[in-house]
Protein backbone atom coordinates (compact mmCIF):
# COMPACT_ATOMS: atom_id res chain seq x y z
CA UNK A 1 0.00 0.00 0.00
CA UNK A 2 1.29 3.42 -0.90
CA UNK A 3 -0.05 6.59 0.61
CA UNK A 4 1.14 9.91 1.82
CA UNK A 5 2.10 13.35 0.71
CA UNK A 6 5.19 14.37 -1.20
CA UNK A 7 6.76 17.79 -0.87
CA UNK A 8 8.61 18.56 -4.09
CA UNK A 9 9.93 22.00 -3.07
CA UNK A 10 10.75 22.82 0.53
CA UNK A 11 10.60 26.59 0.02
CA UNK A 12 10.78 28.42 3.33
CA UNK A 13 10.66 25.10 5.18
CA UNK A 14 14.30 24.54 4.28
CA UNK A 15 15.29 27.18 6.80
CA UNK A 16 12.24 27.35 9.05
CA UNK A 17 11.99 23.67 10.04
CA UNK A 18 14.95 21.71 11.33
CA UNK A 19 15.31 18.25 9.78
CA UNK A 20 14.31 15.55 12.25
CA UNK A 21 16.80 12.77 12.83
CA UNK A 22 15.57 9.21 12.50
CA UNK A 23 14.76 7.67 15.84
CA UNK A 24 16.02 4.22 16.73
CA UNK A 25 12.44 2.98 17.24
CA UNK A 26 11.51 3.98 13.69
CA UNK A 27 14.59 2.26 12.32
CA UNK A 28 13.74 -0.91 14.21
CA UNK A 29 10.12 -0.88 13.04
CA UNK A 30 11.06 -0.03 9.47
CA UNK A 31 8.53 2.83 9.33
CA UNK A 32 11.08 5.27 8.03
CA UNK A 33 12.08 2.90 5.23
CA UNK A 34 8.46 2.30 4.23
CA UNK A 35 7.69 6.01 4.31
CA UNK A 36 10.82 6.74 2.28
CA UNK A 37 9.75 4.12 -0.29
CA UNK A 38 6.29 5.66 -0.52
CA UNK A 39 7.84 9.08 -0.93
CA UNK A 40 10.06 7.85 -3.76
CA UNK A 41 7.02 6.35 -5.51
CA UNK A 42 5.02 9.56 -5.13
CA UNK A 43 7.82 11.86 -6.29
CA UNK A 44 8.59 9.67 -9.32
CA UNK A 45 5.04 9.95 -10.70
CA UNK A 46 4.60 11.97 -13.88
CA UNK A 47 1.53 13.87 -15.04
CA UNK A 48 -0.80 11.55 -16.98
CA UNK A 49 0.95 8.39 -15.78
CA UNK A 50 -1.43 5.54 -15.01
CA UNK A 51 -1.09 3.70 -11.73
CA UNK A 52 -2.96 0.85 -10.09
CA UNK A 53 -5.20 1.92 -7.24
CA UNK A 54 -5.78 -0.79 -4.66
CA UNK A 55 -8.08 1.18 -2.40
CA UNK A 56 -8.98 4.71 -1.43
CA UNK A 57 -10.72 6.53 1.36
CA UNK A 58 -12.52 9.81 1.52
CA UNK A 59 -12.49 12.02 4.55
CA UNK A 60 -15.26 14.45 5.29
CA UNK A 61 -14.05 17.85 6.35
CA UNK A 62 -15.20 21.40 6.20
CA UNK A 63 -13.20 24.30 4.95
CA UNK A 64 -13.57 27.77 6.27
CA UNK A 65 -13.81 30.74 3.96
CA UNK A 66 -10.82 33.05 3.73
CA UNK A 67 -10.85 35.82 6.28
CA UNK A 68 -12.38 39.10 5.19
CA UNK A 69 -10.21 41.94 4.03
CA UNK A 70 -9.50 44.83 6.31
CA UNK A 71 -8.67 48.26 4.94
CA UNK A 72 -4.92 47.59 5.16
CA UNK A 73 -4.78 44.26 3.36
CA UNK A 74 -7.35 45.52 0.81
CA UNK A 75 -4.88 48.22 -0.21
CA UNK A 76 -2.18 45.52 -0.55
CA UNK A 77 -4.54 43.33 -2.61
CA UNK A 78 -5.25 46.26 -4.93
CA UNK A 79 -1.52 46.93 -5.25
CA UNK A 80 -0.76 43.27 -6.05
CA UNK A 81 -3.78 42.58 -8.25
CA UNK A 82 -1.51 41.54 -11.10
CA UNK A 83 -0.60 38.34 -9.28
CA UNK A 84 -4.05 37.01 -10.18
CA UNK A 85 -3.36 37.24 -13.92
CA UNK A 86 -2.18 34.05 -15.61
CA UNK A 87 -0.96 35.55 -18.89
CA UNK A 88 2.64 36.58 -18.28
CA UNK A 89 2.64 39.56 -20.65
CA UNK A 90 -0.44 41.11 -19.03
CA UNK A 91 0.78 40.22 -15.52
CA UNK A 92 4.02 42.08 -16.23
CA UNK A 93 2.02 45.02 -17.57
CA UNK A 94 0.16 45.57 -14.30
CA UNK A 95 3.05 44.47 -12.05
CA UNK A 96 4.00 47.34 -9.81
CA UNK A 97 0.88 49.27 -10.78
CA UNK A 98 -2.06 47.22 -9.54
CA UNK A 99 -5.45 48.81 -9.25
CA UNK A 100 -5.31 52.54 -8.68
CA UNK A 101 -2.13 54.26 -7.52
CA UNK A 102 -0.55 54.30 -4.10
CA UNK A 103 -2.06 57.76 -3.64
CA UNK A 104 -5.60 56.76 -4.69
CA UNK A 105 -6.17 53.25 -3.26
CA UNK A 106 -7.14 54.49 0.20
CA UNK A 107 -9.41 57.09 -1.36
CA UNK A 108 -11.10 54.44 -3.51
CA UNK A 109 -11.93 52.46 -0.36
CA UNK A 110 -13.23 55.61 1.39
CA UNK A 111 -15.42 56.45 -1.61
CA UNK A 112 -16.86 52.92 -1.72
CA UNK A 113 -17.78 53.32 1.94
CA UNK A 114 -19.19 56.83 1.41
CA UNK A 115 -21.50 55.68 -1.41
CA UNK A 116 -22.56 52.72 0.75
CA UNK A 117 -21.10 49.88 -1.35
CA UNK A 118 -19.04 48.64 1.61
CA UNK A 119 -19.09 48.99 5.38
CA UNK A 120 -15.91 49.20 7.45
CA UNK A 121 -15.96 48.13 11.09
CA UNK A 122 -14.53 51.03 13.08
CA UNK A 123 -12.66 48.76 15.53
CA UNK A 124 -11.36 45.93 13.34
CA UNK A 125 -11.32 47.79 9.99
CA UNK A 126 -12.93 44.64 8.48
CA UNK A 127 -14.62 45.42 5.16
CA UNK A 128 -18.00 43.87 4.36
CA UNK A 129 -20.17 44.50 1.32
CA UNK A 130 -23.50 46.21 1.88
CA UNK A 131 -26.71 45.01 0.23
CA UNK A 132 -26.29 47.86 -2.27
CA UNK A 133 -22.68 46.79 -2.94
CA UNK A 134 -23.70 43.18 -3.52
CA UNK A 135 -26.43 44.32 -5.91
CA UNK A 136 -23.95 46.44 -7.89
CA UNK A 137 -21.53 43.49 -8.00
CA UNK A 138 -24.28 41.20 -9.33
CA UNK A 139 -25.25 43.73 -12.01
CA UNK A 140 -21.65 44.20 -13.16
CA UNK A 141 -21.01 40.45 -13.08
CA UNK A 142 -24.02 39.72 -15.27
CA UNK A 143 -23.58 42.63 -17.69
CA UNK A 144 -19.79 43.22 -17.88
CA UNK A 145 -17.96 40.37 -16.11
CA UNK A 146 -14.58 41.45 -17.52
CA UNK A 147 -14.79 44.57 -15.34
CA UNK A 148 -14.26 42.32 -12.30
CA UNK A 149 -11.00 40.89 -13.62
CA UNK A 150 -7.64 42.68 -13.13
CA UNK A 151 -6.72 41.29 -16.55
CA UNK A 152 -8.88 44.04 -18.06
CA UNK A 153 -6.96 46.74 -16.21
CA UNK A 154 -3.71 45.19 -17.38
CA UNK A 155 -4.86 45.13 -21.01
CA UNK A 156 -5.90 48.79 -20.75
CA UNK A 157 -2.51 49.64 -19.25
CA UNK A 158 -0.84 47.82 -22.11
CA UNK A 159 -2.95 49.72 -24.64
CA UNK A 160 -2.10 53.05 -23.03
CA UNK A 161 1.60 52.16 -23.04
CA UNK A 162 1.38 51.25 -26.73
CA UNK A 163 -0.27 54.62 -27.43
CA UNK A 164 2.52 56.38 -25.51
CA UNK A 165 5.11 54.51 -27.61
CA UNK A 166 3.13 55.43 -30.76
CA UNK A 167 2.71 51.73 -31.61
CA UNK A 168 -1.07 52.15 -31.95
CA UNK A 169 -3.45 55.09 -32.15
CA UNK A 170 -5.46 56.19 -29.15
CA UNK A 171 -8.67 55.73 -31.15
CA UNK A 172 -8.10 51.97 -31.08
CA UNK A 173 -7.91 51.92 -27.27
CA UNK A 174 -10.96 54.17 -26.98
CA UNK A 175 -12.90 51.89 -29.32
CA UNK A 176 -12.10 48.84 -27.18
CA UNK A 177 -13.24 50.61 -24.02
CA UNK A 178 -16.45 51.79 -25.71
CA UNK A 179 -17.18 48.30 -27.06
CA UNK A 180 -16.80 46.85 -23.57
CA UNK A 181 -19.22 49.40 -22.16
CA UNK A 182 -21.70 48.52 -24.90
CA UNK A 183 -21.30 44.81 -24.19
CA UNK A 184 -19.58 44.00 -27.49
CA UNK A 185 -16.22 42.91 -26.03
CA UNK A 186 -15.52 39.49 -27.46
Amino acid sequence: MCGGKACTKQGYLEIAKPIKKESKKQEEKGEEGEEKGNLEVLTSLKKGQEIEVKNFETKEAETSPPSRYNSGNMVLAMENAGKLIEEEELREQIKGAGIGTSATRGEIIKKLEKINYIAINSKTQIITPTAKGELIYDIVKSSMPDMLNPKLTASWEKGLEMVAKKEIRSRRVHAKVRSLCKGKNK
